[in-house]
């Protein structure tokens, strides 16, 4: 694996005076962070419990992730200072996870501080028993109190004395808090999910619409790019117009705004305001995949060059700054450098004038908004700094005085001199799943074999490099090694990679890996009493609950993931049985669904696929033939989410894809030309030589 030889990557090398904890030994470039503090911190595991047990002490967990802004500040504040290090080390057993790592301990956790406090976010903090029952949660604390805020030195002295003269009620506490937490988890299914949600979910979504700003909701204001996918199948399913324009305002506004980076392209977390100015610095892997996907739907819905340009960049700086030399991609670039939240990314005007030059710099400064007294705010001042965050305010005039992109570039080079954030070059399988989903889309949609054979190569390293010596697929790899028992989302993620990928390539290896892996997921994920998945498998490490969730995060829900993928394996195999899975798996969650579809976007999307019309298509022809290819090419431009596409070469006697589809063996040219056949709802249209009828089965307006 690639050494990212960035300075911040030196946390994993600090001073070697100081004497290292027992995270020393781990992967996690977060863990690695904390390895010299003070704290003794224990990674996740027996010796830490055990020793918990045997010195009658509780739990202090801390979980967080390497590009965390207020980690770090917490961190610097307390965990690197010798007297609260001292503090708690006498008073706990402190315990270190990193949330991508091991998402599975952070969503139980989570689900704590949630159901204690009404919220939740990272850093978290949670105070247990040595059986990891909690009796506290919260999240960020400074060190000491102020404004009515518990700082943490405080919050150990009084955990301290409450553990010491009333440890009863605290274990009391634990009991019942536990007890809430596993009655979460009860589900009672219903009744299938209709046409009724759907629309239930595009009235909440319009409700939470920002007409001004685009988006949805108040600051902060994140992408929630399973949103839009959603809208864009209402928009296709009604044709109602506002539905399109809620996406088209949001994706521009987004594009334009500073949560885009101007110069090196590629998203940044979430908009501090409700404008997207001022982001939150850090770059996810996962944000950068499923905004490729909508801007990519974006492109093919509306033909409008500007959506495909900026899936185009996006892949671009990804490439660029997040795949290692062996194909897999990393997980998030750091919002600070320097110790400075967005320092990397922020310019003075002066700055600018000196590489551009003041014609140059003044045109530039127009038109990306560059102002001599700046628009970026010190955190601790709250006072401006005379530094800007580019961003647009309206689209780029067709003509101007310079060469934007030149002028852009200039700034790039000068930009790569400075002192880069540090990047997690860890590689998770779900985040590389919805990568290589967003890689194989583009290579569909714009008949580029380079993104697919960047797909290809991620696949490649996954199903190679992180799997365990029984062949079971692991979430975790960093320096040569891969570990953890994979997840729901690892499986779901990389399945639906994959079958993106089939449709991009049409090489059945990718479809036979994707069945492969979902009947694996089944096996170990599917809860055979009441339905549905699992976050973990039946084999995994036991802890206070086995998790089911069906909400969207950040991230889309690994459940919704699985009902598209079952629904799309269905069409692309004739096995029918994936349907009744996904059926099955929407009735769990229906009470759910129906009390909050927004909150389940990414379902929407597969009920949306279930409601049908659904498309199956199957194109029988010579492989490389000119009027194979111009079907197959007039396909590639269409929005059609909800089509499987299945690609049969004719001039082989007995093609792979016969193996996989159980529908398609007497599927031949008709006339001896390249054969479109299209079945909807499973009813099956007359096949046709001519693209334009098939268009028209595929109800596309020509």
């Amino acid at each position: 694996m690639e050494i990212i030889n960035d300075v911040n990557s030196s946390r994993e090398k600090s001073d070697s005076s100081k004497k290292p904890n027992k995270l020393i030994t781990e992967k996690s470039p977060y863990l690695l962070q904390h390895a010299k503090n003070p704290v003794e911190w224990y990674p996740w595991g027996d010796e830490a419990f055990e020793r918990a047990k045997s010195e009658e002490k509780p739990i202090f967990l801390s979980i967080g992730y390497s590009t965390c802004h207020w980690c770090h500040v917490m961190a610097h504040e307390s965990f690197e200072d010798p007297n609260v290090a001292k503090l708690l080390n006498e008073t706990f057993i402190s315990i270190k996870v990193d949330r991508e790592e091991r998402p599975d301990i952070d969503k139980i956790y989570m689900t704590v501080c949630q159901l204690m406090t009404g919220s939740g976010g990272w850093p978290l903090t949670i105070i247990m028993t040595p059986d990891k029952k909690p009796f506290f949660a919260g999240t960020y604390f400074p060190k000491e109190s102020r404004f009515g805020r518990i700082g943490l030195v405080d919050l150990v002295k009084r955990v301290k004395g409450l553990w010491m003269k009333e440890r009863k009620q605290l274990l009391e506490s634990s009991e019942k808090i536990t007890f809430a937490l596993q009655d979460t988890n009860t589900e009672t299914p219903g009744s299938s999910l209709a046409e009724s949600v759907l629309k239930n979910a595009y009235s909440q979504l319009s409700g939470r619409y920002d007409k001004k700003n685009g988006g949805f909701g108040t600051a902060p204001k994140f992408p929630t790019p399973h949103n839009l996918l959603f809208l864009l199948r209402f928009w296709k399913r009604t044709g109602d117009e506002e539905a399109l324009k809620m996406v088209e305002k949001t994706l521009n506004a987004m594009r334009r705004g500073g949560i885009y980076d101007h110069i090196g392209f590629g998203f940044h977390r979430y908009s501090t305001d409700t404008n997207w100015l001022v982001p939150h610095f850090e770059k996810m892997l996962y944000d950068q995949a499923l905004l490729t996907l909508v801007y990519l739907e974006a492109y093919q819905a509306t033909g409008k060059e500007e959506y495909a340009n900026t899936a185009k960049e996006v892949l671009t700086y990804v490439l660029r700054d997040m795949v290692s030399t062996e194909g897999a991609f990393y997980s998030a670039e750091d919002a600070d450098s320097e110790g400075e939240e967005g320092k990397f990314y922020v310019w003075s005007k002066a700055e600018i004038e000196e590489i551009l030059g003041v014609e140059e710099a003044e045109v530039f400064s127009r038109l990306y908004n560059v102002d001599v007294n700046g628009n970026f705010l010190d955190e601790a001042t709250r006072k401006k700094t005379e530094k800007n965050i580019i961003h647009l305010k309206s689209d780029l005039p067709a003509t101007y005085k310079i060469d934007i992109k030149l002028s852009r570039n200039k700034l790039f080079e000068a930009r790569e001199k400075r002192i880069k954030p540090h990047k997690d070059d860890k590689v998770l399988t779900d985040w590389n799943g919805l990568m290589i989903a967003a890689f194989a889309k583009a290579g569909y949609i714009f008949n580029e074999p380079k993104y697919i054979q960047v797909a290809k190569k991620a696949v490649s390293f996954i199903l190679n490099q992180m799997k365990n010596s029984e062949g079971r697929l692991l979430h975790r790899y960093r320096k040569g090694g891969a570990d953890i028992l994979a997840f729901l989302d690892d499986y779901s993620f990389l399945i639906w990679g994959l079958i993106n990928l089939y449709e991009a390539s049409f090489e059945t290896l990718y479809l036979e890996k994707a069945i492969n892996l979902i009947e694996e997921q089944l096996k170990f994920f599917w809860d055979s009493s009441i339905g549905a998945f699992f976050f973990t498998a039946e084999d995994a490490e036991s802890l206070l609950t086995r998790q089911k969730e069906s909400y969207d995060g950040a991230i889309p829900s690994g459940n919704s993931v699985a009902m598209l993928n079952l629904l799309r394996l269905a069409q692309l195999t004739g096995n029918d049985n994936y349907e009744k899975n996904a059926d099955h798996l929407g009735r769990v969650f229906a009470e759910s669904v129906r009390t909050n579809p927004v909150a389940h976007s990414l379902m929407m999307v597969a009920v949306d696929y279930a409601v049908g019309p659904t498309y199956s298509l199957v194109i029988a022809g010579d492989e490389g033939k000119g009027d194979t290819n111009s079907m197959l090419n007039e396909v590639r431009k269409q929005f059609l989410p909800n089509k499987s596409l299945i690609f049969r070469p004719t001039e082989k006697l007995n093609p792979e894809i016969d193996k996989f589809s159980n529908f398609v063996q007497f599927f031949d040219k008709y006339e001896g030309k390249a054969t479109a056949y299209v079945c909807i709802n499973k009813t099956c249209k007359a096949p046709t030589n001519d693209i334009n009828i098939a268009l028209e089965y595929l109800n596309i307006k020509i």
